[in-house]
């Protein structure tokens, strides 16, 4: 409540330049740690974090010591660690700490997922990036950076950063500076206007030969259930499920092959990835259903969850769902309701990540949107603002052959309340806990 109040009192220039100070301060306390690493910032409204995944594997399989940070995990070298910190970009000395051991472990990469908002806070300040990657591009934090126009320009402000620092020498290496861009995004073209050594768009729709932007043109592949990419005669095949697995796979061989890995470790590399912690992830404790947890918290994301369930055998589809608090798209939890209403045969509306927001305001969004798409409540549409108490009434209606989708936070483990307070939270170890004593009361 206090940040509000300061936020709201102290003119947005002077907050700016706090931002801007305490970033290029927390640069020079770890020695300017990014300046002896090869940085590859990924940034766009999803994607992110599978990106990032991919790229790692990748990088590994081709003899590379490689640093993570994402919204999934952290990681150093050999170690890595679950991101409790619900933060997908964290604060600026932690980010340059990270850096700071990324250099220790002798790391060759490191890759940070980079965010609008950590970017509206300047984190990405005093990180000596060298290679820019935009995923994709839609509608998302519009209330929190004041319109679409505000966010596209805070994602943009990556690849104008970029363009302004110096290069980057390592081990004698002049290090170029090189922007990826999904071209089938509509606004591309901003994008790709940054003056840089090397731009590479990636499509999996159209062909656009622009001047200047090294083209690769990825094949959806599909056989037996299995997704795969082929480009430039390269068949990838990927053990992770959804056709949008197969664009996020482009990028990760196109990041891959600008830093000159051949294709024997890219393909090596995204076969390895079975699987990413809260994406599309299976929670199998005995149960004669199956149970999927994800991340999805907004419609795109979502749509592209229901386009990949819809192609497992099952009899219904029951969904675990809420919205986020706290300022975020405020119009979103109609939406997602109305979704859910109409892909699920079974609806309970519960909390998610309220904030300083009425948790039951929130759900009550989710629950309006249901019953507009005809969800009876009480019937086949709870309202349990409980969320451990919402996991076990799914569970409980769930027969065989049923599929449960808690979605919303995926492998978080955190969930935030008032006052900006973080109680402990892992939706798969409570569908375990849950599922355990389904099991032993049927016995």
């Amino acid at each position: 409540m206090m940040r509000r109040l300061l936020r709201h009192r102290i003119p947005n220039f002077i907050v700016g330049w706090y931002h801007w100070g305490l970033a290029h301060w927390a640069n020079i306390w770890y020695r300017r740690p990014s300046e002896r690493l090869m940085v590859i910032g990924i940034t766009g409204t999803s994607g992110k974090s599978t990106v990032a995944a991919m790229t790692v594997g990748i990088l590994e399989d081709a003899g590379y010591t490689v640093g993570l940070a994402s919204t999934i995990s952290f990681k150093v070298g050999t170690i890595e660690r679950p991101n409790d910190t619900k933060m997908t970009m964290v604060g600026r000395f932690q980010l340059q700490k990270l850096l700071a051991q990324m250099v220790k472990a002798g790391c060759d990469f490191a890759i940070i997922e980079t965010t609008s908002l950590g970017i509206a806070q300047s984190r990405h300040v005093g990180i000596h990036y060298d290679t820019a990657v935009l995923t994709n591009l839609y509608p998302e934090h519009i209330d929190a950076h004041g319109g679409f126009e505000k966010y596209v320009a805070a994602k943009r402000e990556l690849f104008s950063h970029l363009q302004r620092l110096p290069h980057k020498t390592i081990a004698g290496m002049r290090i170029p500076k090189t922007i990826i861009v999904n071209l089938d995004v509509a606004r591309s073209s901003e994008f790709l206007a940054s003056l840089v050594d090397k731009k590479i768009g990636v499509t999996t729709k159209a062909r656009y030969d622009i001047s200047g932007v090294e083209e690769l043109r990825g094949e959806v592949l599909h056989n037996a259930g299995r997704v795969g990419v082929r480009v430039l005669g390269e068949d990838l095949w990927l053990a992770l499920h959804g056709e949008h697995n197969a664009e996020n796979a482009l990028l990760a061989a196109a990041i891959a092959r600008a830093h000159g890995v051949s294709w024997t470790h890219v393909r090596s590399g995204l076969a390895s990835l079975a699987a990413l912690p809260g994406r599309i992830e299976r929670v199998d404790a005995g149960q004669p259903f199956t149970v999927i947890v994800d991340y999805a918290f907004e419609p795109v994301a979502m749509e592209k969850l229901y386009t990949v369930v819809s192609a497992l055998p099952h009899r219904r589809v029951l969904q675990v769902l809420g919205t986020t608090g706290g300022g975020r798209d405020r119009d979103r939890g109609e939406v997602l309701g109305r979704m859910a209403g109409r892909f699920a045969d079974y609806v309970v509306a519960t909390n998610e990540d309220p904030y300083d927001d009425d948790p039951a305001m929130l759900a009550s969004r989710v629950v309006r949107g249901a019953q507009a798409e005809g969800k009876t409540l009480g019937k086949d549409l709870l309202f349990e603002l409980d969320r451990r108490r919402a996991i076990r009434l799914a569970l409980r209606e769930a027969k065989a052959a049923d599929v449960v989708l808690v979605t919303g936070k995926g492998s978080e483990q955190a969930m935030v309340v008032v006052g900006n307070k973080k109680v402990p939270w892992d939706d798969r170890a409570v569908i375990r806990e849950e599922i355990s004593t389904l099991i032993s009361q049927a016995r």
